[in-house]
């Protein structure tokens, strides 16, 4: 059910009244929200190096830079990070997926504050629905085991670390713009007298209409509203005991297909509207580019969907030498969803809890041994094709219990070295009776060996090598679309996917200049795939040839000035033919940012320019056809096109500052500029992924930061 206005409003005049008694307290200095300040045993360890692993090559997104870049959502905020891509997989729902080193989406673990908090079901619809409020900074770590409690993170995490309370204050932002942009956040912080106890509260709420890129009624990207509340408490007991426990709860609805006040009047319209049949044409003259005229249902994907967690941690230091963390997370996700008539209800639940002790050997050896076990059920229905013979239910129980060990070896400060080691006992069950092949019960063994190695002052080189592993759970991983097909679907998976990762990076830092050249180069076997049976009912399988790809990328930036700071970044990725063949939307294989950064007095601009060359979509599959008749091809050699962003602050005093920006100021989209992504197929079968450019225009918006 969707959260209401009122729901946010609560939740923002309880912040209001929880943080008015300590406002006479706080200092008219600005609180720079981003600088992450800790104490007592979790400040010694992480001194020590114990709790951060430093040897992996880790990009970093700050606070500053989720300003800069108005994000109000996770798949916002890196979207232009290095080595990472969002890709949209649908104009209408805008399904989003994170893709590292050039892996798929499925293949990047998110985490929050180093534990993982997001199912199989919230990788595919959750990215558009994590705020920004509240992240102090965005960890993205690439390759294969580059966390010890998420080797299923083939391509790599993206660790989410919280704004830690450094005195009592708060923050609102509040912004406006066209296509009905709406963000309105607030962070309200609190810190105990005796600087023991420490609680944060964050609510935020951001929303944006569809757009309709080439006026025809049938939106290419969905209307999506966000309403997110989360709250962190945490308590030192002493110098070498700190607990902590967040709980957080986020609802998202995204409605895509009839434009609403246009060719449908609501979203309960629509769904209502299939009791009207069939249309005899979706489109006049069933040509894609002309006036939608179907009944609204026929075109429509509405997706809501609610989520739930708890994170309990305890952080506890016996002596110099020894320390245990222990973590434990519950998470609910469900979704209630509707595909062109054909409805499909699933509940994710997942637990998860580890265990680490941190030894301190000697001068030269730090041993991590750990345990972890990760519990997911989920159970999804359909009403819609409950009777059709061909379906079987995605529903699974999935168990995964691990046992590692590192040791991180320091001979010189100019050298380290880890070796890790994790055993897995694996297990997937698809409940489904009739349930094709076997299913996966393994246990695996999986090294992992990190180095960073300074070869001089300006000149740092790291190489990781390691292995993956991911068990594929359901076909949403690979097209939400055969949803609609009414033809039914099945699962033959029986391994788990097995990936082998090499990672090399070598950075140059100088006064003003900061450079790192990255390799990495990722194969795996059994990826998993969606093909057709004999009967087109579509397939979630595996494939059985290795597929692999390999990313490179290198990235500058310079100080010119006390004031300004220019940089640029190239990437490349190259697929072979097996991978390829995996992909339902194909993805960026290179692209080039340009970007800026100036401040003069109280003014300040942050600009960036994205460019991406010209490609040939038949290497993915794409082939498709404007009419229904299958007489008008759509291109598959399409042309490059640029995005240009900015976004200007002025600082009224340490406490409020007023800004303005535009994201896409060419407002360049792939239905206005290029053709629409709707599309038919070789037999007239209607679909919505013909996707290879951005699919929103220019938006524009101003607001305001206030501190207090």
């Amino acid at each position: 059910m969707k959260l209401s206005n009122p729901y946010l409003s609560n939740v923002f005049i309880a912040i209001t009244v929880f943080t008015a008694p300590s406002m006479y307290a706080i200092s008219n200095e600005k609180q720079h929200l981003e600088h992450i300040e800790v104490q007592g045993v979790q400040s010694r360890l992480q001194a020590r190096g114990i709790l951060k692993d430093s040897i992996a090559k880790t990009e970093l997104i700050d606070a500053q830079q989720l300003k800069n870049m108005q994000a109000a959502n996770l798949s916002e905020a890196i979207d232009n990070a290095l080595g990472i891509r969002v890709s949209n997989e649908c104009s209408m729902c805008g399904a989003k997926r994170i893709m590292i080193n050039g892996m798929k989406g499925e293949h990047t673990n998110i985490l929050v504050d180093g534990v993982p908090l997001h199912t199989m079901l919230s990788g595919f619809y959750g990215m558009d629905s994590v705020a920004t409020a509240g992240i102090g900074t965005i960890e993205i770590a690439r390759g294969a085991g580059a966390s010890l409690t998420a080797p299923e993170a083939i391509g790599g995490t993206v660790n989410l670390v919280s704004q830690k309370p450094t005195k009592n204050g708060a923050e609102m932002d509040v912004a406006f713009g066209n296509q009905d942009y709406r963000k309105v956040s607030m962070v309200a912080m609190g810190l105990s007298e005796d600087e023991k106890s420490t609680v944060s509260v964050i609510a935020q709420h951001d929303s944006r209409a569809q757009f309709d890129g080439d006026n025809n009624g049938v939106s290419e990207s969905p209307l999506l509203d966000n309403h997110s509340l989360a709250v962190t408490i945490t308590h030192d007991f002493s110098l070498d005991t700190t607990v902590k426990a967040r709980y957080g709860r986020s609802q998202s609805e995204v409605f895509g297909g009839p434009v609403i006040g246009d060719t449908t009047s609501s979203i309960a319209e629509t769904l209502a509207s299939v009791s009207k049949g069939e249309a005899d044409n979706l489109f006049v003259d069933n040509d894609v580019r002309n006036r939608y005229i179907g009944n609204p249902w026929e075109t429509a994907e509405w997706v809501d969907t609610q989520r739930e967690e708890w994170l309990f941690t305890l952080l506890h230091s016996f002596n110099d030498n020894l320390a245990l963390d222990v973590s434990y997370a519950n998470v609910e996700h469900v979704q209630d969803s509707f595909y062109e008539s054909i409805d499909y209800y699933a509940k994710d639940d997942m637990q998860f809890a580890a265990a680490k002790l941190y030894y301190t050997l000697n001068n030269q050896h730090l041993i991590t041994l750990g345990v972890d076990r990760r519990d997911e059920t989920m159970r999804s229905h359909t009403d819609a094709l409950a009777n059709n013979p061909l379906y079987m239910s995605d529903s699974f129980d999935y168990t995964v219990a691990g046992v590692f060990i590192q040791d991180t070896y320091t001979p010189s400060i100019d050298f380290e070295l880890a070796l890790a080691i994790r055993i897995d006992q694996i297990n997937a069950n698809f409940i489904a009776n009739h349930a094709i092949g076997d299913e996966i019960d393994d246990t695996l063994i999986s090294p992992r060996l990190d180095m960073r190695w300074f070869h001089h002052e300006n000149w740092t080189s790291r190489f990781s090598v390691g292995q993956g592993y991911r068990a594929p759970l359901s076909f949403f991983e690979s097209d939400h679309g055969i949803l609609d097909a009414e033809k039914g679907y099945l699962v033959d998976v029986h391994d788990v996917e097995r990936s082998l990762g090499y990672n090399y990076s070598l950075n140059h830092t100088a006064d003003r200049l900061n450079a790192t050249l990255s390799v990495a180069y990722t194969q795996v076997d059994n990826l998993a795939s969606l093909t057709h049976n004999a009967a087109g009912t579509p397939v979630l399988g595996q494939l059985t040839e290795q597929a692999d790809v390999l990313a490179w990328d290198v990235a500058m930036s310079y100080q010119l000035t006390p004031s300004l700071l220019i940089g640029g970044s190239f990437e490349a990725y190259q697929y072979n033919d097996v991978f390829k063949s995996s992909f339902g939307i194909a993805p960026t294989e290179q692209r080039a940012n340009v970007n800026l950064e100036y401040v003069l007095n109280a003014w300040s601009l942050s600009a960036n320019y994205l460019f991406v060359p010209s490609r040939n979509l038949a290497e993915y599959g794409y082939e498709a056809f404007n009419d229904q008749q299958a007489t008008q091809a759509k291109e598959t050699n399409v042309g490059s096109y640029g995005l240009f962003d900015f976004k200007v602050t002025y600082a009224l005093n340490k406490q409020v500052a007023l800004y303005f920006g535009v994201n896409n100021a060419l407002d360049y989209n792939q239905a206005a500029d290029e053709d629409t992504p709707i599309m038919f197929d070789n037999e007239g079968g209607y679909d919505v992924t013909y996707i290879y450019a951005p699919l929103r225009g220019r938006l524009a918006y101003i607001g305001f930061d206030y501190d207090f």
